[in-house]
This record gives C-alpha cells, sequence and structure tokens, in this order.
C-alpha cells in the first residue's frame, strides 16, 4: 500500500485528502490552476482515505466499492420493502385457513383467489419470507451495512483518534467558521479556553495551539444504528430456523388428545372442555347497545382446559407414547399456557361440530323399517368398510365433510365434519354388485330407485372444537436488543453534536475557526458565549459569504 508523507512528518494512506495530523490538504488539494486553492474544506469523513475510494482495480476492490455505495444499499431495502409489501397482498402458505378444503397451496391459490392467486403462487410469493431469494436480499442488505459501516468507520476512527490541536493554517482559514484577530494577550485566550472548559467543551493544548472539542461520541450514532440494523437482520434470518422460532396452528376438540406440532412428537395436548361464554344484557346497560347493533352474539370468553403431556424418553418405538402430565390450565384470550419454551395461544373456536354418525340398514320395502345392523362412523376418521352381523358390507365411496353443491356438482366447503354427507356402497351377502346410495342430512336418495336396501341417520354426537396456535421464539431477545440499540444510536446522532474550536496563535494575532456535523448555530452561540468582553472577533460563516459572494457574481 502506498503512503503518502505530509511536512510535518505524519504518514497518510493512500488517498487522504487531508492529513490526519496536521489537517493540511495532501497534494493535489491546495492549488487550483496554480493558485491557491481557498475553497472549503470538505470535513466529511475528516478527509481520511476510504478504501472504497482508493482501490478499486482487483475483483474483490469492485465488490466491496459496490456495497459500500449508500444507494446500493437504499436500492436494497426499496427491494426488500417493496417485495416484503406483495407478501401482504395474499396470505402466506402457513397461514392458510385450517378450513380450506385445500391447503395444497397450488390448489388453495387459485381456487380461493382465482388467475391473481395462481399467478403469486408461480411467482413464488406464497411463501416468501422463507424463500431462498428473500433470505439471500435480507443477507445483501447485512453485507452492505457492514461494508459501508467499515467503510467510513475505520478511516474516521482513525482520523479523529489522531487529531491534534496543532493544525495547519490552511485547515485553520479553510473552516466554515472562521475568524482572525490582531493583538490578542495572552490573559484573552486563557480567558476564552476557560469559558470552554465550564461549557464542557474538552481542553488540548499544544505549543500555544488550543482545541476545545465535545460529543465526538455522536459521530458514532450512525454506527451504532448500523450495528442494531444488523441484530435485528440476523434475528429475521434465524427465524427461518425450527429451533429457535415455530409458528402453528392445530385444531383440539374436545375430549381429543393429540401431538402438538412443531415439537416433533415430544408434547400432547388433551382438550377436556371448551368454554363459551357470551355478553348478554344481564352484563350491563354498557353492552345493550352494542349487541344491538351487532346483531349476533359476542364473545366474552373463550377457554380450553386443556393437559399438557410430554413422551417418556423409555417409550417404545411404534407402540403407543407413554405420556406424563407437566402441566395442567385454562388457555385463554390473553391469557396463553406457557412450557418449555412454548407459548400456547387460544386463537378461535368451531362450535358443534358432528364428532359421530350412527346409521341404521332397513330393506326398502320393509314399511316397519325394521333394522338389519347399525353401524357408527367416526367422522374424524372414518374407517373405509363396515362388516354387519347379517353379512351386509357397507362401504365408503364418498365423503364429504361439510357438503354443498357446487353448479349442481357436490363438494365440501371445509375439511371440517359440518354438515356431513356420504355416498355409500351397500354390498348384500354374497354378492359382489354393490347397491349405491347418498345419504347426509336431510338427504336419503337412492339414484336408481331400485335399491333393495336403505340407510338412514340413527343417532349422532357433536363437540366443540379448540383452534390454538403453538408458538416458540427465541429469537425476540435479538430484536428487543438490536432496536434498543438501533434506538441508542438514533438518540444519540440526533441530540448531540460534535463541535470543535481551534485557536491558532499566529504572533500578537489569533486565528479562530469552528466545525460541527450540524446545528451551525448553536457553535455559534457556544463562541460567542466564550469570546464575550474580549477582542476576539465572532467567526463569520465562510460558506454564506462564498454564496453571496457568487449572487452578486463576483469571485471568493
Amino acid at each position: 500500500m502506498e503512503k503518502i508523507k505530509c511536512e510535518c512528518g505524519h504518514v497518510n494512506p493512500l488517498g487522504t485528502v487531508l492529513c490526519e495530523a496536521c489537517g493540511k490538504p495532501i497534494e493535489g488539494n491546495q492549488h487550483i490552476d496554480g493558485n491557491e486553492n481557498k475553497k472549503l474544506l470538505n470535513m466529511r469523513y475528516e478527509g481520511s482515505a476510504r478504501r472504497s475510494k482508493t482501490y478499486t482495480s482487483s475483483f474483490i476492490d469492485k465488490i466491496w466499492t459496490f456495497f459500500s455505495s449508500v444507494k446500493v444499499g437504499v436500492w436494497l431495502i426499496v427491494i426488500a420493502l417493496i417485495a416484503s409489501a406483495l407478501g401482504t397482498i395474499y396470505p402466506q402458505e402457513q397461514y392458510i385457513p385450517a378450513e380450506a378444503i385445500s391447503r395444497d397451496p397450488a390448489v388453495f391459490y387459485e381456487a380461493t383467489y382465482g388467475t391473481t392467486g395462481k399467478l403469486y403462487y408461480q411467482l413464488g410469493f406464497h411463501d416468501l419470507y422463507g424463500s431462498w431469494w428473500y433470505m439471500i436480499l435480507l443477507a445483501l442488505i447485512g453485507v452492505s451495512l457492514v461494508i459501508c459501516s467499515l467503510d467510513r468507520f475505520i478511516p474516521l476512527y482513525r482520523a479523529l483518534k489522531k487529531q491534534r490541536a496543532k493544525r495547519h493554517e490552511t485547515f485553520i482559514r479553510r473552516q466554515r467558521y472562521f475568524s482572525e484577530t490582531e493583538q490578542v494577550s495572552e490573559d484573552e485566550i486563557t480567558k476564552v479556553k476557560n469559558r470552554l472548559r465550564k461549557q464542557r467543551y474538552k481542553i488540548s493544548e499544544e505549543n500555544g495551539h488550543i482545541l476545545a472539542e465535545k460529543g465526538r461520541f455522536s459521530r458514532w450514532g450512525p454506527y451504532v444504528n448500523h450495528i442494531g440494523l444488523i441484530i435485528i437482520l440476523i434475528a429475521a434470518l434465524l427465524r427461518q430456523t425450527p429451533l429457535l422460532f415455530l409458528d402453528e396452528y392445530v385444531w383440539v376438540r374436545e375430549g381429543q388428545q393429540t401431538v402438538i406440532p412443531g415439537t416433533k412428537g415430544e408434547y400432547y395436548i388433551e382438550n377436556k372442555e371448551f368454554i363459551l361464554e357470551i355478553y348478554d344484557e344481564s352484563d350491563g346497560e354498557i353492552y345493550k347497545d352494542a349487541l344491538e347493533m351487532q346483531g349476533e352474539a359476542v364473545a366474552k370468553n373463550y377457554q380450553t382446559n386443556a393437559i399438557i403431556y410430554k413422551k417418556k424418553e423409555e417409550s417404545v418405538v411404534g407402540a403407543e407414547p407413554e405420556l406424563e402430565v407437566i402441566k395442567e390450565a385454562e388457555i385463554k384470550m390473553n391469557n396463553p399456557l406457557k412450557f418449555d419454551g412454548y407459548t400456547l395461544y387460544q386463537a378461535g373456536y368451531q362450535l358443534d361440530e358432528f364428532d359421530t354418525m350412527s346409521f341404521k340398514v332397513h330393506q326398502t320395502d320393509d314399511t316397519d323399517k325394521e333394522s338389519l345392523g347399525t353401524f357408527t362412523v367416526d367422522l374424524t376418521k372414518p374407517d373405509q368398510t363396515y362388516e354387519l352381523d347379517n353379512g351386509l358390507r357397507v362401504q365408503i365411496d364418498q365423503y364429504y365433510p361439510d357438503y354443498e353443491l357446487d353448479k349442481g356438482e357436490p363438494r365440501s366447503k371445509t375439511k371440517f365434519p359440518r354438515n356431513p354427507a356420504f355416498v355409500f356402497l351397500i354390498y348384500p351377502p354374497e354378492e359382489n354388485k354393490p347397491e349405491v346410495s347418498f345419504v347426509g342430512i336431510g338427504r336419503n336418495i337412492d339414484p336408481t330407485n331400485e335399491n333393495q336396501y336403505k340407510l338412514g341417520i340413527a343417532d349422532f354426537s357433536m363437540r366443540d372444537v379448540s383452534g390454538l396456535t403453538v408458538r416458540k421464539d427465541y429469537t425476540l431477545p435479538l430484536f428487543i436488543i438490536g432496536a434498543a440499540i438501533f434506538m441508542i444510536g438514533v438518540i444519540q446522532g440526533m441530540y448531540w453534536q460534535h463541535r470543535r474550536v481551534w485557536i491558532h496563535p499566529k504572533g500578537k494575532n489569533v486565528l479562530l475557526a469552528a466545525h460541527t456535523n450540524k446545528n451551525w448555530h448553536g457553535l455559534k452561540q457556544n463562541i460567542e458565549k466564550a469570546i464575550t468582553d474580549t477582542k476576539i472577533n465572532l467567526v463569520e460563516d465562510q460558506q454564506e459569504l462564498e454564496e453571496e459572494v457568487k449572487k452578486k457574481g463576483g469571485k471568493s
């Protein structure tokens, strides 16, 4: 790496604009067309060498330069925002309603949303936040943040760490705030120095040269922001790992014991009872008008009385698992059940869902309808075939849990047994040719009108179903830490400023200069307060003077 040696003896990295030690402009920035350059210094990053602006020849240099660009980072964020917005048009795959007739995304999106839904699925937006390209996009934003920060932070830190009280005269004269005063006494300089110290400036001295500085830590605010954002991005990526994040939905029927999804079969839940309480007029006049406007029952409370089981480690593979109770509790809205890092939320319910349905068989021409046998169908997991004692065999050919006619074609609106209907095949004893019957609630159809046997509903049972959200989130602390660090950076950079005042003696004269990264008016007030009752002239804003000269058509 090439080095540039300043006349003060300090060796600067290639690409440095201002000497890190004395602030003198490096060769090439001192003169314009053979004349002394009087243009104000660009104090951004203290004129230090940035890798992206210095080394651009190798492949790694080009990658570094590309990602160090703020424009690239902004465009990556814009693309991510647009993609995230598109992902909210339709529900993501994991949020397909549990009652949907098909939870196959290829079927669900087209059936529910038509052509746009099909296109949405084909473009991969159905699983946007877990897709490989979205993860890569987030990773690229993280890379951009890291490289942008390193490209600027390291040279800025090096320049600020090495700054001296004694600066080159050119550095002083080409600051935005500058004044020159003749015949200034040592007492007046001491008075200004002490007043600046009272304003909580840190004073450094070198051979009569003075640097008053405060608020340097505010310069690191943007980089603290970047650290917070990087932590948030890492947390977002970790949410795609099942070890750290889980968000599943499970329906549990009363009396049912089922495995909790996402726990790899380790935990089970049993729904002992589902309870629904609704508001009525007895709850007070405050609810009366609202209930009348609503026109339907409004839930006051719905809860699941549940038991959580854990599978014993010594359970035999393939056999019914041996379970032990680890917790029994009521799961209510805003009162979830927590165990071993998992949280169960009461999220929904279904009332009066059919549980079982019993059918009886009799001969069509039997006026007394004497039963030839009965069988019971578990509507959640129906068997395929039912053998009766008299040799009759009944087989389920079609099962519609939630029956409806769609343009004359039978179908099931959902997969839950809310309005069950069946197409049965009835095999007489020792015969292979079946009779076909369609049976549902209020429906008993013989499509041929020649059936010897007829099916009828003998009895049924119903139960309530509880909908629970299963969640595990170990990434939340990372999000909180990242957000907290980000806000610290915002406050750090917003409410403090890095202010510096240089007092440069030149014989009996004094050059006074100042710089801040923002709030120039506040800095000027500090200086005005410090030089009160002294001969030292108040600094002038040379940038404003240049602009006024340009407006008048003159030269600075």
